[in-house]
């Protein structure tokens, strides 16, 4: 009989310590099913942040290295300009990347580094306990928000895609989400042409998932995979944000 479904050579054979519901294992098995294709795991290296990213180096079966909160695009930056044949990505969340990590990731982008990075947007800090995130939605509560994020105090939820777009070292943005079959698949494409950008010497590449955190939100895993169709995406619109990669000369 003709397999068609097995684990991925990139992914390791531990048990993953996410919450129920989480959609950090199922990102995970898309970054390694991508690598797996386009046969690149003895070559990769991941940078994780502080955060639930901080697990990841237990389950990609490649090199990863750990980095100070919010610095992982400064570290692959480095590893990539020193060993250049490698294909490198970060793996953050939106307490990291889109707060203490706003400053690395802007100026990553706008230096053009030729590097993949993946960034989950669960709209909370989910390791230390749900609080306000930059990406919390208006009137959404958090164990520091308990009456809602008040724009007025706090400011608007940060449109991470939308603000890098606008940096002209940037070639590829594209925002996905993981709440169903489909959107699964477009998840896995988008991410491919992120990894293959940085095969093909193309530039800054950037893949924004929506990812749900039931535990944080208070909800069951199905309504928080309902709050991100009906609310998130309302804020947080899928589809390619900016892509110059067809024009884009090779550096």
């Amino acid at each position: 009989m003709k397999a068609v479904y097995t684990k991925p050579i990139s992914l390791t054979e531990t048990a993953n310590s996410y919450c129920p519901g989480c959609g950090h294992g199922l990102v995970h098995r898309l970054v390694a099913e991508v690598i797996d294709e386009l046969g690149v795991r003895e070559r990769t290296i991941g940078i994780a942040p502080v955060g639930c990213a901080v697990f990841a180096y237990d389950y990609f079966n490649f090199d990863v290295t750990e980095a100070p909160h919010g610095r992982p695009p400064a570290v692959a930056t480095a590893i990539k300009r020193c060993l250049p044949d490698r294909i490198v990505f970060t793996y953050q969340g939106d307490g990291d990347l889109a707060s203490i990590g706003t400053n690395e990731i802007i100026h990553a982008a706008n230096r053009g580094e030729n590097i993949t990075v993946i960034f989950i947007n669960n709209a909370v800090y989910g390791m230390t306990g749900g609080q306000m995130a930059p990406t919390t939605l208006e009137g959404m509560k958090t164990t520091t928000t308990t009456k809602g994020r008040d724009v007025k105090v706090a400011g608007h939820p940060l449109r991470v895609s939308e603000l890098l777009s606008s940096i002209e070292g940037a070639v590829y943005i594209e925002r996905v989400t993981v709440i169903d079959p489909a959107n699964v698949i477009k998840a896995k494409k988008a991410i491919k042409k992120a990894f293959q950008n940085q095969i093909d010497k193309k530039g800054f590449s950037f893949v924004e998932v929506l990812s749900p955190c039931p535990i944080n939100w208070g909800l069951k895993p199905l309504d928080a995979l309902k709050f991100i169709k009906e609310k998130m995406m309302e804020y947080f619109k899928l589809g390619v944000i900016k892509d110059s990669t067809n024009s884009k000369e090779s550096k």
